[in-house]
């Protein structure tokens, strides 16, 4: 922890992450104005007085739009992360505890990974049609087999520890070993690579919703406001500008918090 509070980068990441989950948590709070409500006679209107980040094409405050677009976006990217991850941390518990079953998880897991996020998305949208639901069901598959992977590296080798053949001598059932002693040892690197995972979690949701296959207008969602502002690039530019930009700022703070809790808690890297 020391370690981490020492480098300014993890604290800027740190306090960027905190910001954006706070400002999602607490939109309503930070203002009352509804981002679906239309103000036809400031339509496009440039950042000024009224409107700080300027409007969109529908007059809607961008501010506020971001707000709840930041909500969903961070919505979609936990939910992705905590069902692919949870399924995937099970999947490789079991791969690394029961190791009969190893070949057989793990070459799933590989096939799972020969097929990119987008064309599971693809393929959900062709089934469920476009929207929220089917982003992330598409991002949780596509989760499923980097948690799987990670979890089962580190379980591998935790399994040759001496507590666990110590807790087998005093007769410890498996489900007890893998809940009390194996998946704890194992959350230390499962916490660094969601983190990580996060950040590439919300840029692939907002390419979805981008191309299209995420939230259907006029739903505030990050990725669909820079799709909308597009048409309007070379007159209006902070409509797509504001949205991308918000989209690199939470990306790039996932990662550098991620990259530093990765060496902080690295033992290798300690001093």
């Amino acid at each position: 922890m020391n370690r981490l509070l020492r480098d300014p980068l993890a604290l800027i990441g740190l306090a960027l992450v905190l910001a954006a989950i706070l400002a999602a948590i607490f939109a309503p709070v930070l203002t009352s104005a509804d981002p679906y409500d239309n103000d036809l006679a400031s339509a496009m209107q440039p950042p000024g007085p009224d409107h700080m980040l300027g409007a969109d094409d529908q007059g809607r405050d961008m501010i506020v739009r971001l707000l709840y677009g930041l909500r969903l976006t961070l919505l979609m990217g936990a939910a992705a992360v905590g069902i692919g991850g949870g399924i995937g941390t099970t999947l490789g518990l079991v791969a690394a505890f029961y190791r009969r079953l190893d070949t057989l998880i793990m070459r799933i897991m590989d096939v799972l990974l020969s097929f990119p996020a987008i064309l599971f998305g693809l393929a959900i949208a062709a089934i469920f049609g476009p929207g929220t639901t089917a982003v992330i069901l598409a991002l949780s598959v596509a989760t499923i087999p980097l948690a799987a992977r990670i979890v089962r590296a580190t379980a591998t080798v935790e399994m040759q520890r001496d507590y666990i053949e110590a807790a087998r001598a005093v007769g410890m059932g498996d489900n007890r070993l893998i809940l009390r002693h194996l998946l704890p040892n194992c959350l230390s690197a499962l916490f660094v690579w969601a983190t990580l995972r996060f950040g590439q979690v919300i840029l692939l949701g907002s390419a979805l919703s981008f191309i299209g296959l995420g939230a259907q207008p006029p739903t505030a969602e990050l990725g669909a406001m820079a799709a909308q502002g597009r048409t309007f690039l070379f007159f209006a530019p902070h409509i797509a500008v504001v949205p991308s930009i918000a989209i690199f700022l939470v990306v790039l703070a996932f990662n550098v918090l991620g990259d530093a809790l990765r060496d902080a808690l690295d033992p290798r890297l300690r001093v």
